[in-house]
């Protein structure tokens, strides 16, 4: 499909970050964009899977979130256990004093694209696939202008460039930008640096508490974490939509590999995925007679994936190679999936970034002359969001990887259980239930 030469705005990656941020554009009065991405169809893949109560708002705010929120399974906390017992559990109650979505939106994230997309095209915006960016140079003519090219050979002119081509960003590779740990290279001796994420089945299906809907769950294990979090039947069609289709509810889990177990498979096979489960997982999903008395085993692997869990930030956000460029989502920062941060801060960041870069627009029109102080603060503000989140993350993950090893001979306690301990106290207190539905939120880092 041939690309018009010219447009204000370009947004380079149509995942979560680049489907809001056209959304926006089209929400502040922008409509001289284009959007490409290189794959031939949507992310056919599911990551992410929560949607946080200042995200929603957020997306409500450029009238985006209806899809959403019909589709969605309404998550009313989290709860974090051993494999055998609860440890604690928060609602999400506390935040009905701040938001009408007091809630999580759990939904995988290729349900979301699929949403966003459609949205997008009731609006008269079709994604232009696949078209895979390849550089970006200065426009001979005009200062203020930059040729992107394609893989195709074809070249789109653009004022604006918005990168949302995730972590391995081609936009802000060519646009000399960095991309690091803000604490400095990352140690591969962590012991929570890989992760294995996918969607199983189980035969029979796995009963209790923690098997509910209504709560994501975090079993925290002998320094490891695993993650699960029930889908039911919502989204049977859209997991299973390149395999064996089921009736069966899909669970989501996700795992640490421990750095001693080595390297997981690029897709990690059933049996290893049973393995994980049997190793770290909640007693409910085990196979293992002696921890659960009504044995359950993966029936049918929907999906699964490996990923790697450091961090990282571009050095900014922001800069001009002709062009204004900016980054977003993945290309902008990456960090672990604890609590679920990753891409409500990308879908906040493309929000904010469309209504800057409409002010931009429109003070441009009156003045050809204008400097990018909007642009740049915005710029700025993001980029310190950036780093807060993660913080915020890494000592999550940090309290996650604790151990059961005894501190010292002299000290028969370790701090996994001063951890758990602690957790136990100090959840039965609403202070506390309403800091951390605050802080997992969104809602006092927007």
């Amino acid at each position: 499909m041939s690309l018009p030469e010219n447009t204000t705005v370009l947004i380079v990656g149509a995942g979560p970050a680049g489907l809001t941020a056209a959304l926006s554009l089209v929400h502040y009065g922008c409509h001289d964009f284009v959007i490409v991405d290189a794959v031939g169809e949507g992310l056919n893949a599911s990551r992410a899977i929560a949607i946080h109560c200042a995200t929603v708002e957020a997306l409500v705010s450029i009238n985006a979130a209806d899809g959403l929120l019909s589709r969605a399974i309404k998550g009313k906390g989290i709860r974090i256990t051993s494999r055998t017992l609860q440890i604690f559990d928060a609602t999400f109650d506390p935040l009905k004093k701040h938001s009408v979505h007091p809630y999580a939106l759990c939904i995988p994230q290729n349900v979301t694209e699929f949403v966003l997309g459609q949205k997008l095209q009731s609006l008269g915006v079709q994604v232009q696939r696949p078209h895979r960016a390849v550089g970006m140079k200065q426009n001979e003519k005009d200062s203020r202008i930059t040729d992107v090219s394609f893989e195709d050979g074809q070249v789109i002119r653009a004022r604006y460039i918005i990168g949302a081509d995730g972590a391995r960003s081609i936009i802000r590779t060519v646009a000399g930008i960095g991309f690091s740990d803000p604490e400095g290279p990352h140690l591969t001796s962590n012991l929570l640096a890989q992760m294995v994420s996918a969607d199983v089945t189980f035969e029979p299906e796995p009963v209790g508490p923690f098997t509910l809907e209504t709560h994501l769950n975090a079993t925290v294990f002998s320094g490891n974490i695993f993650f699960l979090a029930p889908f039911g039947n919502h989204f049977n069609t859209e997991l299973t939509r390149y395999g064996k289709p089921t009736t069966k509810s899909i669970f989501r889990i996700g795992c640490a590999i421990p750095a001693k177990n080595g390297e997981p498979p690029h897709a990690p096979p059933k049996e290893y995925i049973q393995n994980l489960i049997d190793s770290y997982g909640p007693a409910c999903i085990s196979s293992d007679p002696s921890l659960n008395p009504k044995p359950v085993k993966v029936d049918q692997l929907v999906w699964s994936t490996r990923f790697r869990t450091h961090s990282a930030i571009a050095d900014r956000t922001f800069t001009r190679l002709g062009a204004a460029i900016f980054l977003v989502g993945d290309a902008a920062h990456i960090h672990s999936p604890a609590g679920g941060q990753g891409m409500n801060l990308a879908i906040r960041d493309a929000i904010f970034l469309a209504e800057a870069v409409t002010k931009h627009i429109q003070a441009s029109a009156e003045d050809p002359d204008v400097d990018d102080t909007i642009l740049q603060e915005f710029a700025e503000a993001r980029h310190a969001r950036a780093l807060e989140i993660i913080g915020f993350t890494k000592t999550l993950m940090k309290l996650a990887s604790l151990t059961y090893d005894p501190y010292a001979w002299w000290m028969p306690f370790s701090w996994a259980s001063i951890r758990d301990l602690m957790l136990r106290i100090l959840g039965r207190y609403d202070f506390v239930q309403s800091k951390v539905a605050w802080g997992l939120s969104g809602l006092g880092r927007r």
